[in-house]
């Protein structure tokens, strides 16, 4: 997947909300809240990170009464790795080891679209 430098300061803070708690189903107002981040800016990060497989979305099933239905956003397998990797970076390097410690120079595996 792709490195951690490669990712937009956007995107990663999006993929830190989206790893505190990867099982569990988010809703764009709860991230936006979150991660600081503008609907202009939030939903076409979630919207490139689903195209590649790092995120999944679904519709709410049962709204609160009298309130729309939601998209709600998690992390696939794919993009949970991939959050890891990418966060890892920064710990791997403030401990004095080159970004690379898994293998190819800023790889974190497979090659990967560029998300940004």
């Amino acid at each position: 997947m792709k490195s951690r430098r490669e990712f937009s300061p956007q995107t990663l803070s999006v993929l830190a909300a989206l790893y505190e708690q990867p099982s569990r189903w988010q809703h764009g107002y709860a991230l936006a809240s979150q991660t600081g981040l503008r609907s202009g800016t939030l939903y076409p990060i979630l919207i490139r990170l689903a195209d590649r497989g790092l995120v999944e979305a679904c519709w709410q099933e049962e709204p609160a009464p009298g309130r729309p239905r939601r998209h709600l956003y998690r992390l696939t397998a794919g993009g949970l790795a991939s959050a890891a990797g990418a966060l890892a970076v920064p710990a791997r390097q403030a401990a004095g080891r080159p970004a690379a410690a898994a293998g190819q120079p800023g790889r974190l595996g497979a090659a990967a679209p560029a998300v940004r």
